[in-house]
């Protein structure tokens, strides 16, 4: 996405662009790759001009402090400036994300959690909730600037995860807290060259700044349940095993 003149031209004569920033992890400090991605997509719509914009950004993209999800401040920031009709679609934590503890919670009935107190019930979401939003309002018509937050019907803590888990899988599954002083170590040993970005958002979301604009009352809620979701996860995970 860092090719703008590429861009303009995929996206010379759209009545509709759908921004979908890629993820990325492990920025280096200040998020040079993040601006190298924002320059392009800006550089395209300046030139391509479509009709209107929605952009996938994220909760916590209006956070106090820097953290991972800035990166989706940056670019929110970026396209504001535009004169185009944008649609800026925050949603809430993926759910399916749940998907990469899969093979610790089968083999162990462990669920290790950055996300904490255990009890504690954080905004999250269906992707495919995600996913038919976005379909419904890149079909809408707007002016200026519009922003919309989703979450799921009901929040989720590590426990209710546990407790999904746990019914899919007809065995015991329990909640396993990782202690903050052992993020750091936990993350470079993965890999990790830059692990604070990371770290600053889970503290976002265990203490709080990361949030939507009025505790998600003002949110669309999604109708895909927990249970739904962790069902189809092992499903595909068990499909994929006998495959």
């Amino acid at each position: 996405m860092e090719d703008g003149l590429a861009l303009s031209d995929a996206f010379a004569g759209a009545t509709a662009t759908f921004i979908l920033p890629p993820p990325l992890f492990d920025p280096e400090p200040g998020y040079p790759e993040a601006r190298a991605v924002i320059d392009g997509v800006v550089e395209a719509l300046t030139k391509a001009r479509p009709a209107k914009v929605l952009c996938l950004s994220t909760i916590g993209a209006d956070a106090v402090h820097d953290n991972l999800l800035s990166q989706r401040m940056m670019m929110e920031r970026a396209l504001r400036k535009l004169p185009l009709p944008l649609m800026i679609l925050r949603p809430a934590w993926f759910i399916d994300n749940a998907a990469s503890d899969l093979a610790s919670e089968c083999e162990t009935g462990l669920i290790h959690t950055f996300l904490q107190p255990a009890c504690k019930a954080f905004p999250m979401v269906a992707a495919k909730d995600v996913g038919r939003l976005a379909a419904d309002l890149i079909q809408e018509a707007w002016i200026d600037t519009r922003v919309v937050e989703l979450e799921g019907a009901a929040r989720v803590s590590p426990n209710d995860l546990a407790r999904a888990f746990a019914t899919v899988l007809e065995r015991p599954v329990r909640v396993e807290t990782v202690p903050r002083e052992s993020w750091e170590q936990i993350f470079r040993s993965q890999g990790t060259q830059n692990p604070l970005p990371r770290i600053r958002m889970l503290d976002g979301f265990n203490e709080g700044w990361i949030e939507f604009s009025d505790c998600g009352r003002s949110a669309v809620k999604g109708t895909t349940t927990l249970d739904s979701v962790i069902a189809e996860l092992v499903e595909a995970s068990r499909a994929k095993a006998a495959a």
